[in-house]
């Protein structure tokens, strides 16, 4: 049982990040116990990747001017592997814009007023946003617009969000159970949930009656395991967990979360060679996670500072410099952008959630990075919403000075 000790001490102090020799990460290799299983054989390859990896690398270095090149180029010329992606093409506004903000790179006001415009021709006269230009409302592709155009953080851009219809829209995907369908007729799962809170909070449409309930059905999807799973009696995973616990702390009711048995189940997901998350057991890491997980985290600790719990309050409750190595180490492509493991293709998915976890991984109360501060430092994020935390303060004192709409 992990126990929640509180520390009256003094926290101890890092004088210097702790980088892991290769001896070290050798001696985490996995141990199969002379049984071969179909997850033990495709854990050991990728672990002989890394290996290779962590043997040849000197200094864990961010490839920034690569990572913000690419990520100019992908906002007019992406990639034949983004074709299936064209019924989420919000996403990929805020996956881009969100590294580039991360990588603290403006664009010039062109490129802004651009892709305002395009995301307006997104939105749906019913309320909300589609995954593009007259296409039906859905949770995910109007919390990713809301995202982008909070990233753009121009009164053009916060204007283009109709307050009055996505209220409407929010209302009408609301469940008698507090649950959330994450379009008309669709699917229910956690994310429907976190979509909607987040996107009412930032854009201050936030009323008890939209989310009524809705603290108990994600209390619902809280698994044996201690994780979250997408809806009650579904297996726990590391993205619904942040859904659950971003949403119960953007709620202002994190004590429907089981702590303890959370806590227990998010320090296995961290592995012990790799350095990165997993997303669930007996699963391979991913830099995806990185944010996920790492955010979670970041979220929990502000729960057990809250409530005075929290042994050491200068770090997150993770090993940061082995989530950094993994991601500088194993997971930057060298013509720019982020994997989610060796050997795998570049996408702006990971590329954005890997810099998002790279940044929590770093910016823990008291500031911690491995390699060069100057080249690897990325700017800080508000760990509920994924917005660089300068735009996130931004967009709730714009709208939190306009009314809630009838």
């Amino acid at each position: 049982m992990w126990n929640l000790m509180v520390d009256d001490e003094e926290p101890n102090q890092l004088d210097e990040p702790h980088v892991r020799s290769y001896a070290e990460i050798v001696e985490q290799q996995q141990n199969d116990e002379g049984v071969e299983t179909v997850t033990s054989i495709r854990q050991g390859r990728t672990e002989d990747c890394i290996l290779k990896l962590y043997k040849l690398n000197n200094e864990p270095t961010l490839m920034r001017q690569k990572h913000i090149a690419m990520l100019k180029k992908s906002l007019t010329n992406l990639t034949q592997i983004h074709d299936c992606l064209d019924s989420s093409r919000p996403w990929l506004c805020y996956w881009i814009l969100h590294s580039l903000e991360l990588l603290e790179e403006r664009l010039e006001d062109f490129y802004y007023s651009k892709i305002t415009g395009f995301l307006a021709k997104c939105q749906s006269p019913e309320g909300g946003f589609g995954g593009g230009p007259g296409q039906y409302p859905h949770l995910a592709s109007t919390y990713a617009a809301v995202n982008a155009l909070c990233t753009i953080g121009t009164c053009k851009a916060y204007r283009v969000i109709n307050r009055k219809t996505l209220k409407r829209f929010l209302s009408s995907l609301h469940g008698e159970d507090g649950s959330f369908r994450l379009h008309c007729d669709g699917e229910v799962d956690i994310r429907g949930a976190y979509c909607a809170i987040a996107v009412a909070k930032l854009t201050n449409i936030y009323t008890p009656e939209i989310f009524k309930g809705t603290e108990n059905w994600i209390a619902k999807c809280q698994t044996w395991e201690g994780g979250f799973g997408g809806c009650p009696g579904m297996e726990a995973h590391g993205g619904y967990a942040y859904c659950g616990i971003a949403a119960l702390e953007l709620l202002g009711k994190t004590d429907f979360c089981r702590l303890n048995s959370l806590l227990r189940w998010i320090v296995n997901r961290q592995m012990r060679l790799e350095g990165g998350f997993q997303g669930r057991p007996n699963k391979l890491v991913d830099s995806c996670y990185s944010f996920w997980l790492g955010g979670t985290f970041a979220l929990i600790h502000a729960f057990l500072r809250k409530e005075g719990k929290v042994y050491n309050s200068n770090y997150w409750l993770f090993n940061q410099e082995a989530v950094q190595e993994y991601l500088l180490v194993c997971c930057q492509h060298h013509n720019g952008g982020l994997l989610d493991k060796p050997e795998r293709y570049m996408d702006m998915y990971h590329t954005c959630y890997a810099l998002s976890g790279l940044s929590v991984a770093q910016n823990s109360p008291e500031p911690l990075v491995i390699g060069s501060r100057t080249t690897n430092l990325l700017a800080v994020i508000h760990p509920a919403y994924n917005l660089v935390l300068l735009s996130a303060i931004n967009a709730l004192e714009y709208f939190n000075g306009l009314p809630i709409p009838d």
